[in-house]
């Protein structure tokens, strides 16, 4: 079992309102230099939300919503610096309510 940190936000806010691709691609660059394995994702109307422990968190959450999940807790904490309106939390999986943490509901 892996413990799995996100930010949740509307996908409007954050696809379209923030200068999010910039702060990924920034992101994502580093992971390069600095050779470090990625380990985070973007998940649009991501599936956790759907499991009975995180009802209140997608009450709070305009939908659709789109998520950053990674096992980094530290980067999902200068995410939360760097965005506002966004909710931010963990949870444990793979469980019973969460087989696949990084699981859609969009069809590929």
């Amino acid at each position: 079992m892996q413990t799995y940190h996100y930010v949740v936000a509307s996908q409007r806010f954050l696809l379209e309102e923030e200068p999010f691709a910039e702060v990924l691609e920034e992101r994502t660059r580093h992971y390069e230099e600095t050779k470090k394995e990625i380990d985070f994702w973007l998940v649009k109307q991501p599936a956790f939300l759907e499991a009975p422990e995180m009802k209140e968190i997608k009450a709070k959450v305009p939908q659709p919503s789109v998520a950053v999940i990674s096992t980094n807790p530290q980067f999902i904490i200068w995410l939360k610096l760097r965005l506002e309106y966004v909710t931010v939390g963990k949870f444990d999986a793979p469980s019973a309510s969460i087989p696949n943490p990084l699981a859609s509901l969009v069809a590929a």
